[in-house]
């Protein structure tokens, strides 16, 4: 058993040097802010990939991922920590704006030759990203032709892998209107209860790996960026900072929608104007001039 001055991890007991060497870790390669309550959690998952990696000091184990000799374990330490939690249509009114309200006029714009990007910020495995898809192809089924892309970014490679794959059962596709399940979804071959999402959808969306913490290699602005349930992880400043990076990343009246958990602190209010529940406009002072470049590392996504 993995020892921690006097516990093992097996009994779901930490030491405070220990979670606090395993929460540094976390906020570094992610953002998330782990809190003492997650102790058991923070336990639990170290356990299991001490296990898998065959080691029994923690002390090693983390030495090897703060000096980046980890390899791919770093990979799956940072998966171990990522919370991915999502079905489709979840926070339902969000959806219901899109559709009545900025859908329209993007998928008008884009007609009209206009460039035209949405970002899912935090994807998980893929159902907010494709639920964006089908109320486009709802509104024009020649979308893919169209200058009108969605990025979605996880930082997950496990779950990006998931969310490419687009293949959900019977039951994880009930939560869509019936005729987005039957219009864009067809049987897996071999496959009683697992469904796969059509081409079209798939044509409209770019899967990259993003960590929101770090870098963002794109020029573009966009239209739209959704990122919910995804700041309720980290901690104030770092939430903070991501809002900003946001609002500088919007386009002329470009919305960002995010959780019902989640707010704007006083600093960022005055960047946005609230247009819906969860919803906001950036204000003309924050907003980004779009340009039409690209990033060579997330392609024409953006």
């Amino acid at each position: 058993m993995t020892q921690t001055k006097g516990h093992t991890l097996d009994d779901g007991t930490i030491s405070d040097g220990d979670f606090a060497r395993i929460a540094s870790l976390v906020r570094e390669m992610t953002g998330i802010d782990l809190q003492p309550h997650k102790r058991a959690m923070v336990a639990a998952r170290l356990a299991k990939r001490m296990r898998a990696t065959g080691m029994t000091s923690i002390s090693d184990y983390c030495k090897r991922l703060e000096d980046g000799t980890a390899g791919e374990e770093t990979k799956q330490f940072v998966t171990a920590y990522t919370t991915n939690m999502t079905r489709f249509n979840r926070e339902e009114h969000h959806f219901d704006h899109l559709a009545s309200e900025a859908l329209p006029k993007l998928v008008n714009a884009a007609k009209r030759g206009a460039r035209v990007r949405i970002w899912s910020a935090g994807c998980s495995s893929g159902e907010e990203p494709y639920g964006l898809a089908f109320h486009i192809l709802d509104l024009c089924p020649e979308a893919p032709t169209l200058d009108l892309k969605i990025l979605a970014s996880d930082i997950d490679l496990e779950i990006l892998a998931r969310a490419k794959r687009g293949i959900y059962s019977s039951a994880g596709i009930k939560t869509l209107p019936d005729h987005q399940a039957k219009k864009y979804f067809q049987p897996v071959s071999g496959e009683s209860d697992q469904m796969s999402v059509n081409q079209a959808a798939r044509d409209l969306i770019a899967f990259r790996q993003l960590n929101l913490h770090g870098p963002w290699p794109f020029t573009g602005a966009f239209d739209v960026i959704i990122c919910r349930n995804v700041a309720i992880y980290f901690d104030v400043p770092t939430q903070s900072t991501l809002w900003r990076r946001f609002a500088e990343n919007l386009s002329t009246q470009g919305l960002l929608y995010i959780g019902h958990s989640e707010g704007l602190d006083a600093d960022n209010a005055r960047r946005f104007n609230t247009v819906g529940r969860g919803v906001f406009q950036v204000t003309p002072a924050h907003q980004k001039t779009a340009k039409n470049g690209t990033s060579t590392k997330l392609g024409n996504a953006v």
